[in-house]
Formats: C-alpha cells, structure tokens, sequence
C-alpha cells in the first residue's frame, strides 16, 4: 500500500477535489515538519528524551515521552515507511499529555538511525521500500518483545496497566504482531491505514492478531478500501469467530497516509475523528 504511485494519485485526487492544496503541506513536508495538533484536552506536563534500547539485532533508537509524574500506561507507536520524525514526535507527545507513557520508534534502527527518510514525507517512496522489506515476521516479533520490555523497566510506566500499541502504514501489521509477540501485556492494538493486515499467508497479522485478547481499532483509508474492498470483510469475519471487540471503519473522503500531519494528503477532520477513536479504545482497554 505504500507505493509512490498512490501516494501521487492520492494528492492529485485531493486537490481535483479542493480537500487540500500544495501551499497547505508544501512547505512542511522537505524537514518532515508537521502542522501544530491540537492540544490534548486537560493535557499534562510531560517528559521526554530520545533513547536507546538493546535488542537481539543491536540498538535501537526511539523518543520517551511520558507524564512528568506518576506511572501512566504504556503505547508502543510504530510509525510509517518515513519512520521516525518530527511528526510522529509531535504525535507521541499529544498522547503522552492524555496520560501515557509513550515509546515512538525507529523501526528501521539496523539500517540507520533517525530520520531515515532524507526529506521526511516526501521523500520517494522507491527510496525507502528496501528498508520496509528488510523487515518481516521475526524482526517484527524481537523488535516488540525488546520494547515491551524495555518499557516494563521504566518507573513512569504502569506495571498494573495493559500496554497499547499503534502503527501506521506497514506499522498497523507490525502492531498487530506485537499483540501476538507479547499477548499478555497488550491490551489495546489501533492500526491507521495499515498495509497488509490480512493476507492469504498462513503467518498473516490478522490471524496472529485474532489469538490475543486485546482491543481493536482498525482505521481504514477510503482509497484503500476500493482497492481491496475485501479486506475489512475479512478482518470483520476474523475478529467476530474471535469474539474479540474491534472496531473496524472505512473513512470517508480519506486517503492512505491521511493521520500524521506531515501527510500530502492529511484530513484534519478524518485524523482528529480517528485519534478520538483512539482515546476512547485506550480509555476503555488500558484503564
């Protein structure tokens, strides 16, 4: 799903449309900067700091943000084919003001550190496929149980909280396998226009997913849905034989890539409508 074609396509659609303009993202896009998010709703001071955790393959790094007192539930983001940047940092620090201890991470660490897209999210997509296929059901399994852990050592994290974990792009897969990674801890999985989620492998993410006892929300781009109207037929029906609640929509007027607000193609509308949706599922899973 993150092909430069549809990422072209998406923006010469929205503009067709006058949803959004080149002036509107053009010049955030080449720092990877993003627009100013609303500011959370009774937000608290937050602390943050970019760290580096060990893992099987090495070490990672990532951004920590987290309320400056107390112990808050824990969030695992996994960001989209651009990785880890300003706006995924801008997104974390959102959630750690709505009462999270939250972890962004750079999934591409074996590669390179942060930022691993030149010219953040307009970078062509071509340039970054070799560091999205590099990774696979192993990484994504060592990786997720590494940063579980890695969380479950810091004092601003709730030991008696369910952890919750979102993706983006190829991240929603990745959230998906970090459900079954470390089943015990992960109470909440949120997946925003995420690629590959259910695929006729036997090793699937929705599969895989299915065997956990976690909450779900599954956010799906409209231009998505018409390319694979099949999909969210598949996830409905596997999380329904699964008796696991999973909130699974298309929306409307959106195109792949629409919640970080660096996107070419963010909907303001649809983002903030999802990012509801996310503090409602993480108000009710990770309480």
């Amino acid at each position: 799903m993150c092909d430069q074609l549809h990422f072209d396509d998406d923006l010469r659609e929205y503009e067709s449309r006058g949803l959004v303009t080149r002036k509107q993202f053009g010049a955030t896009l080449g720092a990877g900067l993003a627009l100013m998010l609303p500011q959370a709703a009774n937000a608290v001071t937050v602390s943050e700091s970019d760290v580096s955790i060990t893992t099987p393959d090495g070490t990672a790094d990532a951004y920590f943000v987290h309320p400056a007192a107390g112990a808050a539930p824990a969030v695992l983001v996994w960001p989209d084919i651009f990785g880890l940047r300003p706006a995924f940092r801008q997104m974390g620090k959102r959630l750690a003001e709505s009462g999270y201890s939250v972890l962004v991470v750079n999934p591409f660490y074996r590669v390179k550190k942060a930022p691993t897209a030149e010219a953040g999210s307009a970078t062509p997509i071509p340039q970054l496929i070799p560091l999205a296929q590099a990774l696979n059901e192993t990484t994504h399994m060592a990786d997720a149980k590494a940063f579980i852990a890695w969380l479950d050592r810091q004092t601003s994290v709730a030991k008696n909280k369910k952890i919750g974990t979102q993706g983006y792009c190829m991240g929603g897969s990745i959230a998906f396998r970090t459900a079954a990674a470390v089943p015990d801890r992960v109470g909440a999985v949120a997946s925003f226009h995420g690629g590959g989620l259910a695929t006729d492998k036997p090793n699937s993410p929705h599969l895989q997913a299915v065997k956990t006892k976690a909450q779900f929300l599954i956010a799906i781009a409209a231009n998505d849905d018409s390319r694979a109207p099949n999909d969210k037929v598949v996830l409905k029906e596997a999380f329904a034989k699964a008796n696991l609640s999973a909130e699974i929509e298309v929306y409307t007027d959106s195109a792949h890539g629409w919640c970080p607000p660096d996107s070419r193609v963010y909907n303001e509308p649809n983002a903030e409508k999802a990012w509801g949706r996310l503090l409602a599922l993480y108000g009710k899973a990770l309480a």
